[in-house]
């Protein structure tokens, strides 16, 4: 059926996608193309790569574009996967979707102030929840504990 040459799904997709393009804005006017590329565009960086991985000092990970503190440094653990990974995000710091990409079915979370793409959550963390929050590195700023 289409109405006013958009078909029926493309009336419901359209609205969810122009939603969400405006939500991704650059607040940060430092970020790398890097950065840019898996924050804006839902791009993955190279595991083992972020230093962020061996970062082990107590503090806060926040967004790299908007500053929104994600996660506590209590959260943190080492998956073996090459990203910095989560057991738990901050109460309301993210927003999800359903990422059918890949021909699998996975749960992408984005930065609930300011929409931009961090990673993926799964259901093969520690015994704790079970989650593991797999973020790309170049998402986060870490803030050290005073």
């Amino acid at each position: 059926m289409k109405l006013l040459g958009l078909s029926y799904l493309s009336t419901i997709i359209l609205p969810y996608n122009l939603l969400h393009a405006v939500t991704k804005k650059i607040i940060n006017p430092n970020l790398t193309e890097d950065q840019k590329k898996i924050m804006f565009n839902e791009a993955t960086e190279q595991p083992f790569t972020s230093h962020l991985n061996n970062e082990k000092r107590k503090g806060f990970y926040h967004c790299a574009n908007c500053g929104a503190k994600l996660f506590s440094s209590n959260a943190k653990f080492d998956s073996g996967t090459g990203w910095p990974s989560f057991t738990e995000s901050l109460p309301g710091a993210f927003k999800t979707k359903i990422d059918t990409s890949f021909g699998m079915k996975r749960i992408e979370y984005h930065c609930a102030k300011c929409g931009v793409h961090h990673g993926h959550v799964f259901d093969d963390g520690p015994k704790i929840n079970k989650k593991r929050f797999c973020n790309n590195g170049l998402c986060l700023i870490f803030v050290p504990e005073n």
